[in-house]
């Protein structure tokens, strides 16, 4: 809904159009900034957050003057009807269509020419088939979403941390979420203590049996459990494992995990996690942090939990990523350069061309 009210609140100033500056050789010219619709805009969305990641770039759209298809994902399927329904009963069908179907139906949608995807999902898929048009395109971003964790001087803040990193993991559908955090990164004097923490919350949030808990998302289908079984089979990254590890492949179930030092060659410190498992990577020195996250592929978000005013400028001014967080996993400071794969508040801008017009004083 807030998004809904800025852009009917905002929706006159996203119209209207802005001067230019012109060069000394049109001195005696004057020029306007003309926002206009991109034109057909597809949009791709993913099956963790059905109804936000259709309706958020599907207000945009609309708000820019866009005509929409919508293909949500065909693994949320009671979410995918829903949409289908809804919005062709109150909203205008000349404008907006739903199309539902499986992964045949997707690929064959990516085939068309549009003037603009927005594509949540894989940018495996999606970037070759904007590219085969050269659509402009809206794809999330990639990497593994660290956690910095410093040694914080009072127990209270210490808590306090391991809570917002425990809603930041399992919080969003039990890690299956492009934003959760994937794995942390802490000194090595301080990880026997946040290992205890995070046990000893894990357990006053799912109770002594979490498989028993309503409170944690189970895994939404069994090629995504095969695909979570088998970043712990290797037996290195078996051993590293100090709490959890229960897997239950008829109810699509796997327990809070905790592993400390998995071999950073394998599997499970190169993919994107999307589960509940969370590897805990020790650091000799909290500059190191740094270094290690810019050895990775950008990520979508970085987590930082630290009081230390040098050690958060570093974070900011020394990585790349999609956005930061400081002390908590919901505000977040926005890197200019990405703001038009993030900034949620006015995707009306994404779905807009500038056309700039002048004319003669």
């Amino acid at each position: 809904m807030k998004s809904l009210n800025l852009a009917l609140t905002s929706l006159k100033k996203w119209m209207s159009a802005t001067k230019a500056k012109l060069p000394q050789i049109a001195l005696l010219s004057s020029a306007e900034i003309v926002p206009e619709p991109l034109g057909l805009v597809l949009i791709r969305s993913c099956w963790n957050f059905p109804f936000g990641l259709s309706l958020e770039p599907l207000i945009g759209a609309i708000a820019a003057g866009n005509t929409v298809v919508l293909k949500p994902s065909e693994l949320s399927l009671a979410c995918s009807s829903l949409l289908a329904t809804a919005l062709p009963t109150y909203l205008d069908t000349k404008a907006i269509k739903v199309i539902e179907g499986g992964p045949d139906v997707g690929e064959q949608v990516l085939q068309h020419r549009w003037d603009k995807i927005f594509f949540t999902g894989s940018a495996r898929v999606g970037l070759p088939a904007a590219a085969k048009h050269l659509t402009p395109v809206t794809l999330e971003l990639g990497g593994k979403c660290p956690a910095v964790v410093d040694s914080f001087s009072s127990s209270w803040d210490k808590e306090v941390a391991v809570k917002r990193v425990l809603a930041g993991k399992y919080g969003t559908c039990g890690g299956q979420a492009c934003i959760a955090i994937d794995y942390i990164l802490v000194e090595r004097k301080f990880t026997n203590t946040l290992v205890k923490l995070l046990e000893v919350w894990i357990e006053k949030m799912f109770g002594e049996n979490p498989k028993g808990s309503n409170s944690i998302a189970r895994i939404i289908n069994r090629q995504h459990f095969s695909r979570l079984e088998n970043l712990l089979i290797n037996p290195r990254v078996t051993d590293s494992i100090v709490n959890g590890g229960k897997m239950d492949e008829d109810n699509l179930f796997i327990e809070p995990t905790i592993l400390v030092d998995p071999p950073l060659e394998t599997a499970i410190m190169k993919e994107e996690i999307f589960g509940p498992l969370l590897p805990i990577i020790t650091l000799e020195k909290i500059e190191d942090r740094v270094n290690f996250i810019n050895s990775r592929p950008k990520p979508l978000a970085i987590y930082a939990f630290t009081k230390n005013r040098t050690l958060q400028r570093r974070i900011i001014s020394e990585t790349s990523s999609g956005s930061i967080t400081l002390q908590r996993c919901n505000y977040t400071i926005r890197r200019p350069s990405h703001l038009e794969e993030l900034v949620k508040v006015d995707l009306a801008s994404t779905m807009a061309n500038s056309l700039l017009t002048h004319s003669a004083t």
